[in-house]
C-alpha cells in the first residue's frame, strides 16, 4: 500500500486564530487546539476517511512574504451561494485580493494572515467535494508533478490538460489535488504542505525509499530533531512523511 494524504499542514503566526477562521469559513470544527497545533475537520469526521482532508495549523515565526504556491479553492453551488459566501468570509476577516486575475468568474481573497484562496463559481465537477473543491499547487510541469503525487498520495489522475492536471482519492470523494502551470520560480518555503503517511503495518523506511526513487528529496527547513521526515517533491514543494497509521 503506498503512502496516502492524511492532512494539509498550514503555517500560522496565530494558530488558534487561523484555525477558528478556517473552521468558520468551511463550516467545520476546531477538533483539537493547543499552543503548538490546532486541527480543523468536518463535524463527526472519522480520521483517515477520504471524504475530506483535515487542516493542521502549526506555529511559525515568519510572516507571509510572497504569493502562496499552494492554495485552497472553495466550492459553491450557485451564483447566490458564491456571493453569500464571499460576504460571509469578509465578515470573518477575509479580504479581496488582486493577483492579476482580472476577468475571471471566481473571487480571489486572502485569509487574516494574507494567504490567498479562491471562491469558485459553481462547477459541476466540484458538486460533491464538500466546501474545499481543490488543493491547488503552482508548478512548471503539471503532468509530471501529477504523476509524482499520484504515487505519493495514492490518488488517481482524473484529468490532464495543457497546463493543468488533477487527482482525486480513489474513493471518488473529497477535494481534488490540482497542479496549475505557473512560470514563477519557487522562492520560499510553502506555507501549506501535504502530510503523508503509510498505512499500518507498512514500513515507513521502505516508503521513504520509494518516494526518493520517485523523485522526492530530503530537505532541511529548520525542523531539527523530529519524528517525521521532511521531503520535497520534484519541483521543491515541501511535504512531510509521518509514521504509519
Amino acid at each position: 500500500m503506498p503512502t496516502r494524504l492524511v492532512h494539509l499542514a498550514f503555517d500560522a503566526n496565530d494558530v488558534g486564530g487561523q484555525a477558528r477562521f478556517w473552521a468558520a469559513a468551511l463550516n467545520w470544527e476546531v477538533v483539537h487546539e493547543e499552543e503548538d497545533e490546532a486541527v480543523v475537520a468536518p463535524a463527526g469526521f472519522e480520521y483517515l476517511s477520504p471524504g475530506a482532508v483535515p487542516i493542521v495549523f502549526v506555529p511559525v515565526p515568519e510572516g507571509k512574504t510572497v504569493k502562496d504556491r499552494v492554495h485552497l479553492d472553495l466550492a459553491t453551488s450557485s451564483a447566490e451561494h458564491q456571493a453569500g459566501l464571499v460576504e460571509r468570509l469578509t465578515g470573518l476577516g477575509a479580504k479581496p485580493a488582486d493577483i492579476g486575475q482580472a476577468g475571471v468568474p471566481w473571487v480571489v481573497m486572502t485569509d487574516p494572515e494574507g494567504n490567498e484562496f479562491c471562491v469558485l463559481e459553481p462547477r459541476d465537477e466540484y458538486s460533491g467535494t464538500g466546501p474545499v473543491a481543490a488543493i491547488c499547487t503552482d508548478c512548471h510541469d503539471p503532468a509530471a508533478l501529477a504523476r509524482f503525487w499520484s504515487e505519493a498520495a495514492g490518488w488517481t489522475v482524473i484529468y490532464e490538460e495543457d497546463g493543468f492536471a488533477g487527482l482525486r482519492s480513489p474513493a471518488g470523494t473529497g477535494p481534488f489535488l490540482e497542479f496549475l502551470r505557473n512560470p514563477d520560480a519557487k522562492r520560499v518555503k510553502n506555507r501549506l504542505h501535504p502530510d503523508l503517511a503509510p498505512e499500518k503495518p507498512d514500513d515507513r523506511d521502505a516508503e521513504l525509499a520509494r518516494l526518493l526513487a520517485a523523485g522526492a528529496t530530503r530537505v532541511d527547513v529548520g525542523q531539527g530533531k523530529v519524528t517525521w521526515v521532511v521531503l520535497a517533491d520534484p519541483e521543491g514543494n515541501e511535504f512531510c512523511l509521518l509514521s504509519s497509521r
